[in-house]
């Protein structure tokens, strides 16, 4: 199975939850606090992270922007009893894959542990240089390449890009984008994804991306 970091300044929380995922099988290491995780990252073997968010010495926040840093790709889910939207977007523009908000069910967190950790063998398969209308797009170093140059994008606008592109010639519905992309599990009744698209076609002039008039968007196909 897989090796599992709990990052939590409880000491009940991470007894909780270490016990749990080794009931599935996953080995688990845990640690206290954003320092300490950090530690354990860079020694490296850490298949995915569980990061609380208020932490003394260093935040969940701090730690995903030091992972950042780094280009560390371990996949993150955030648990946080801070749940309101900001919270949820800022936590996902940092790099984190998933977020739940405390208190939760075990079954719940056990099963989300289990999609990324599935998706991710998906993921390190995939090309590293996806090519689609004229645009051509650097996985790892998370940049997009056209006939005028390269752009480095953000984490959210790179995602979106990308995941419009992997849907070539489909419309995405804004729901699906605020879903699949910022981890939104309802409209928020903010206008994120517009926002978002307004970048890219800044950066990238010749963005072939089609506006479907109250539904949502679509990278057309070749």
């Amino acid at each position: 199975m897989s090796t599992v970091l709990v990052v939590d300044d409880e000491l009940r929380m991470r007894a909780f939850l270490a016990r749990s995922l080794s009931n599935e099988g996953h080995t688990v290491m845990t640690a206290a606090d954003g320092v300490e995780a950090m530690t354990r990252l860079a020694n490296g073997g850490v298949d995915l992270v569980l990061l609380d968010v208020m932490m003394p010495r260093c935040s969940g926040m701090q730690v995903l922007t030091m992972m950042g840093q780094r280009k560390d790709t371990t996949p993150v889910i955030v648990l946080s009893a801070v749940t309101d939207v900001a919270a949820r977007v800022q936590a996902l523009d940092r790099g984190a894959v998933d977020f739940v908000g405390k208190p939760f069910h075990t079954v719940e967190v056990v099963a989300r542990v289990r999609r990324q950790l599935a998706a991710a063998p998906e993921q390190r398969h995939r090309p590293r240089f996806p090519i689609a209308g004229g645009i051509r797009l650097d996985l790892e170093r998370r940049r997009a390449q056209t006939s005028d140059g390269e752009v480095a994008l953000t984490e959210r606008e790179f995602d979106l890009l990308a995941y419009l592109m992997r849907r070539s010639g489909e419309v995405c519905r804004r729901e699906e984008l605020l879903r699949d992309v910022w981890k939104l599990p309802s409209d928020p009744g903010s206008n994120v994804v517009e926002a978002c698209v307004r970048r890219l076609r800044t950066k990238l002039p010749r963005l072939p991306v089609e506006t479907v008039r109250g539904v949502g968007y679509c990278f057309p196909g070749a």
